[in-house]
């Protein structure tokens, strides 16, 4: 079963929790603290494999987590990190999110890796928190959750060179006449139901990947017949390869729906080389009729596909076609890909009919990993919002007396000073 569309929702490992504890030795008086920070969470990631083909696994299984990482221990002892989870996905993978629908990544080279969900931090342990004014904190922090997100991938095989054509115009036969794939051939449309892959083998050790795409008709770009499925699968080819049937009664008006439909379905397709392929020269009627066909298209080759006639000569030119759009993609030597940093504040307040909501990531984080069941561990909870700046942003906004403040899942009673 080909599946080339699947949901799925990772979420990061937690961190492990910090340990609170204090040094227990003889003859060593007030040891002092000696709790260890906890390990962080399992990352989740998205690695491009070839072995895969499909995303036939993630329709089954859409729903991820990174493990836990350890916990400290006495005696300084740090938790054990996590590893992080992977998820295996076909090469040209497109990586979108789920509730924006923005590209997020996309996978073309194997061991591409994609950071779905980040692990969360450990929490320290009370050996952090020790001060010349605070020689025995008895708190430690608790792990941070790990970060959530919901994706969709789509497949887009990578292919150089797209077959294009009508039901029965003999794409599936093409194929298994230049390489070794092996796609349903039958005399009734609609025979291939799913793309097919193949590698065709030219001399000098030269390749040329193909896709065949399942038959399109007019109205596929709107939703009719199998097309629309799969028109995303011509998107990064290079260069498509129109295979039209002469025993049409217009063969030219079967290449303007072809036209028409790949434009409606992208417009940047319309741009995309083309090479036509007039099929089915084996049969007298047709063959005879090619000089009168022709004239209608730009230099097309004459062929058939279940005799491998002229077969040879469409491989050929489209090689030179491949080959000289490879070159214009090259990176030039040097060439480094630039990176976009963006300043996040560490909170921002917005009123609500309750009070206030203050999100951010460092403020999230430092209400996450506090133990409300440790008075100290709220005392130092205040003082860091307070250093954040926090308290005085919510009095400048107004914040009364009782008045409920909410930072990520957890609810405050504001205390003016």
């Amino acid at each position: 079963m080909f599946v080339d569309r699947a949901k799925i929702t990772v979420t990061g490992g937690r961190g492990g929790d910090g340990c609170c504890s204090f040094r227990r030795e003889k003859y060593v008086p007030r040891g002092g603290p000696d709790g260890g920070d906890g390990g962080n969470g399992g990352d989740v990631y998205i690695v491009a494999n070839s072995r895969y083909a499909s995303l036939l696994d993630l329709r089954f299984h859409p729903h991820w987590k990174g493990k836990r990482g350890g916990h400290g221990q006495g005696s300084c002892r740090h938790g054990k990190n996590a590893p992080p989870v992977e998820i295996h996905v076909p090469l040209g993978t497109l990586i979108r999110a789920s509730d924006t629908d923005a590209a997020m990544g996309d996978l073309t080279e194997e061991g591409q890796r994609f950071l779905a969900a980040q692990g969360g931090r450990g929490g320290k342990g009370n050996a952090r928190f020790a001060t010349a004014t605070n020689r025995a904190p008895r708190f430690a922090e608790l792990g941070e959750p790990g970060e959530e997100a919901g994706y969709v991938l789509e497949l887009k095989l990578i292919a150089e060179v797209g077959l294009v054509g009508l039901p029965n115009a003999g794409k599936s036969t093409f194929l298994s006449r230049v390489s070794a794939a092996t796609p349903k051939i039958a005399d009734y449309p609609f025979t291939t139901v799913s793309p097919n892959l193949g590698v065709a083998a030219l001399s000098d050790h030269r390749t040329l990947n193909i896709a065949d795409i399942p038959g399109l008709i007019e109205g596929a770009a709107a939703g009719k017949g199998l097309g629309h499925e799969f028109l995303r699968h011509i998107e990064r080819t290079k260069v498509l390869l129109f295979i039209i049937d002469l025993g049409d009664e217009a063969p030219a008006h079967s290449r303007e729906v072809l036209n028409r439909e790949l434009e409606l379905h992208n417009p940047e397709l319309a741009t995309r080389p083309k090479v036509f392929a007039l099929n089915k020269a084996d049969i007298p009627e047709n063959r005879a009729r090619f000089h009168t066909v022709a004239p209608q298209f730009n230099n097309p080759f004459l062929i058939s596909a279940a005799t491998g006639d002229g077969v040879a000569d469409v491989l050929e030119h489209l090689w030179a076609i491949v080959d000289r759009l490879r070159g214009e993609e090259a990176i030039p030597p040097g060439a480094a890909a630039e990176r976009d940093y963006t300043y996040t504040p560490p909170y921002m307040i917005e009123k609500t009919p309750q009070g206030f909501s203050i999100t951010g990531k460092t403020a999230v984080r430092a209400v996450n990993m506090t133990d409300f069941n440790n008075e100290e561990a709220v005392r130092r909870l205040q003082d860091k919002l307070r250093l954040m700046g926090v308290f005085k942003a919510l009095k400048r906004m107004g914040a009364q007396q009782g008045q409920t403040i909410t930072i990520g899942d957890v609810e405050l009673e504001y205390q003016a000073d």
